[in-house]
Parts: structure tokens; sequence; C-alpha cells
């Protein structure tokens, strides 16, 4: 007969000490997002704060749109102009206002899309899949997370400066370059790589809410919502590039 109190230790073992799952303050949080996700994830599902991680990635994401020029985005339209075979040659104005466009659309679709995939991760792993795990946490995982491809949206500002388009990302289609215009290179532009980690990275948290649900399948589950997702949104005409 096993001992009790070895059953106790062995249980906080796995699950951790509060000393082990305490919550970074959030500057720290930022860091270990990017090169501590497990500690991080397991302090976030005992203790599930979103509000400053939301916030600041929405903040970071409205900076990379701001500071895209104004001739970025008219070169932008342009192409898009020309590609649908209309005179771009005289368009000179409208920028303001596809600025204002972007910036809205970024504000509403990044508040959206943390909200719906939150909500679209618990159910299928507290509803479907019977994992224990309530929407908060997971809506804490991903805030978390999201400041990934946020900050290093924000670092590829330059790049998109100088290559004149302010929608390049680190995507599967660079290396797929070989692929004819059409559907698939459009999905493989779509499949930014930055948000591939992240998604990983919300598989962590998965794990560190349902301890028994393990990484491997908790990163397969992600990684299929991410490429099903993407192929969903490549079907939408006038979204991404390719």
């Amino acid at each position: 007969m096993s001992n009790p109190e070895d059953t106790a230790a062995v249980e906080d073992a796995l699950e951790g000490t509060p000393e082990d799952v305490q919550l970074s303050p959030f500057p720290k949080r930022i860091v270990e997002v990017f090169f501590s996700p497990g500690k991080l994830m397991s302090g976030l599902a005992r203790n599930p704060a979103w509000g400053a991680a939301l916030l600041f990635g929405l903040v970071v994401a409205i900076a990379a749109t701001v500071l895209i020029p104004a001739d970025v985005w008219q070169v932008m339209i342009r192409e898009q102009m020309a590609a649908r075979g209309q005179d771009a040659s005289q368009f000179q104005g409208g920028t303001s206002l596809v600025r204002i466009f972007g910036l809205v659309s970024v504000t509403i679709g990044y508040l959206i899309m943390a909200f719906v995939f939150a909500g679209l991760v618990t159910l299928i792993f507290a509803f479907v899949l019977g994992d224990e795990g309530r929407f908060k946490q997971y809506l804490a995982v991903l805030t978390h997370a999201f400041i990934i491809p946020a900050l290093l949206g924000l670092a590829l500002v330059p790049l998109k400066i100088a290559q004149s388009d302010p929608r390049l990302t680190l995507n599967l289609g660079t290396f797929l370059f070989f692929l004819p215009k059409g559907y698939l290179l459009k999905w493989a532009t779509m499949m930014d790589l930055t948000s591939l980690w992240a998604w990983l990275v919300v598989a962590q948290g998965a794990h560190a809410i349902a301890p028994k649900r393990s990484f491997a399948s908790a990163a397969t589950i992600m990684v299929l919502i991410f490429v099903v997702t993407t192929a969903l949104f490549a079907l939408i005409p006038g979204v991404g590039a390719g």
C-alpha cells in the first residue's frame, strides 16, 4: 500500500508548488513568452491574467501599422489596382483613408481574433475533448502567445518599408516560391511562421492547464487549427497575397 505522504509528494511534483507557478510581473512575461514559455504557461494556468497582454499586443500591432509611411500604402494600392486591371498610374490620394481603415481593421481584428480563438480553443479542449480548463485560462494563454507575432511584426517594419509591402510576413510561401500564383501560393503566404510559433506556445498552455494532455497532442491540434483557419481565409478574395 502506498504511503499517503509519498502520494502527496508526487502530486506536488507534478502540479508544482505555489512558488513554482508564481506569475511573473508583466514586463518579465514578455521575455518569458519567447524564452521560457513553459514557466509562463504554468503560471497563467493558475493565475489567468490577460488584460495587460491583450492591451500590449494591440498597441504593438497598431504601432506596426502606424509606422508604415503613406507612400508605401500608395504603392500597395497601385499594385492591387493593376492586378485588377485598373489604371493605377494616376492614383495619388486616398492613403489617409486607407491608413485609417487599416488602423480600425487591426484594432477590431486583433480583439476579435483573441476572443474568438480563445473560445474555439476552449470549445475543443474543454467541451469536445473533456480537458480541464476555463475560457479565462485559454484567453490568458492566447493573449500572451499573440505577443510573439505582434512584436516580430513590429520588428519587420523596416523590411516592409524597404519592400514597399505592408503585408509582408515571415511565411511558408517564402520557401515555396516555386509554386505558381494561385490558391496554394496564397495559402502558403498566409501561413505566418511567427503565428505558428505562437500556436505552439498555446499548445504549451493547453498542456499546463490540463497536464494529462501531452504537449505533442496539444501541438498537433493547434497546428491543425492554424492550417485549417489559414486555408479558409485564403478562400476569401482580396485577403492576403499570392
